[in-house]
C-alpha cells in the first residue's frame, strides 16, 4: 500500500478542475518558482502521511458531491514527485468512478505512462517557452518539463493550461503571443487561463527566513491580465 506526504487537503475545491473536487496538495518541489506562494510545501519531508485507503475512505465519503463532474485533484508542491502513490490513488479513484485531475508543473522524475493512465485531465502550469528565462524565473531545466508534455501529448489526455503572469516578468504582449504560438501545436487543449501574480505568500517567507526576489512587484493588474486573456484566446480559437 502506498502512501504519500501530504501537505493539505480542500474538501471542496472549485478552481481546480471541473466541478466540485477535493485537492490533495502533496508535499515535494524541486522548482523554486520565484513567484512560489507555498515554500512550505518545498521540502518532502515535511506534511502528514497518509496511505490510499485512508484518502479513499475521505473520497468515498464527499463523492455525493462530486457530481457527473468532480472528482479529486492531486496539486502541490509538485504532486510527480510522489508519482507512484498518486498513480495508485488514481487506480483505486477509477475503480470508484471518480474522476481525476493532475495539476502539475511537469517538473518529476520521468516515467509517467502508468500515471497517464489513470489520468482523466491534465492542469499543466507552464513556466515559460525560452529555455534561459525558465531557469531564471523557476531554477529548473525547461527539458524536464517538456518530457512530461511529450508524454501527455502521447497517451491524448485531455489539457487544461495555466500561466502566470507577474509584472515585467511574464506581462509582455509579445510574450504572451509566443505562449499562444506554443499552445497551438499541443492537441487535447480544453481550456487556457491567465493567472494573476499576487503577493499573498510574501509573508511566508518572511516567517520561514527565505529571501523573496519579488519583494517590490506589484500584484498582476486585473485590466491588463483580462486584455492579455483576450489576445490569447483569440490566437487559439
Amino acid at each position: 500500500m502506498q502512501a504519500g506526504k501530504i501537505h493539505s487537503i480542500e474538501s471542496m475545491g472549485l478552481v481546480d478542475g471541473p466541478g466540485i473536487r477535493t485537492v490533495l496538495f502533496l508535499q515535494g518541489c524541486r522548482l523554486r518558482c520565484r513567484y512560489c506562494h507555498n515554500p512550505d510545501t518545498w521540502q518532502l519531508s515535511g506534511g502528514k502521511e497518509m496511505d490510499v485507503d485512508q484518502i479513499m475512505k475521505m473520497l468515498k465519503r464527499y463523492r455525493p458531491y462530486y457530481g457527473k463532474t468532480g472528482g479529486v485533484t492531486c496539486s502541490g508542491g509538485e504532486p510527480l514527485l510522489q508519482a507512484e502513490f498518486v498513480t495508485e490513488l488514481f487506480k483505486a479513484c477509477k475503480a470508484e468512478n471518480i474522476s481525476t485531475c493532475l495539476d502539475t508543473a511537469g517538473y518529476g522524475n520521468g516515467s509517467y505512462d502508468a500515471l497517464l493512465d489513470y489520468t482523466d485531465l491534465v492542469i499543466f502550469d507552464i513556466k515559460h517557452m525560452v529555455p534561459e528565462n525558465y531557469h531564471e524565473l523557476t531554477g529548473g531545466d525547461i527539458s524536464v518539463a517538456t518530457e512530461f508534455l511529450e508524454a501527455v501529448k502521447a497517451k491524448g489526455v485531455p489539457l487544461w493550461i495555466r500561466h502566470v503572469v507577474v509584472p515585467g516578468l511574464t506581462d509582455g504582449e509579445s510574450h504572451i503571443r509566443q505562449l499562444g504560438e506554443m499552445i497551438k501545436t499541443i492537441p487535447n487543449v480544453q481550456k487556457v487561463e491567465l493567472l494573476p501574480y499576487h503577493t499573498m505568500g510574501v509573508e511566508k517567507y518572511h516567517a520561514l527566513g527565505i529571501p523573496y526576489s519579488l519583494e517590490n512587484v506589484p500584484p498582476m493588474e486585473q485590466k491588463k491580465l483580462q486584455y492579455l486573456q483576450n489576445v490569447l484566446t483569440e490566437m487559439i480559437a
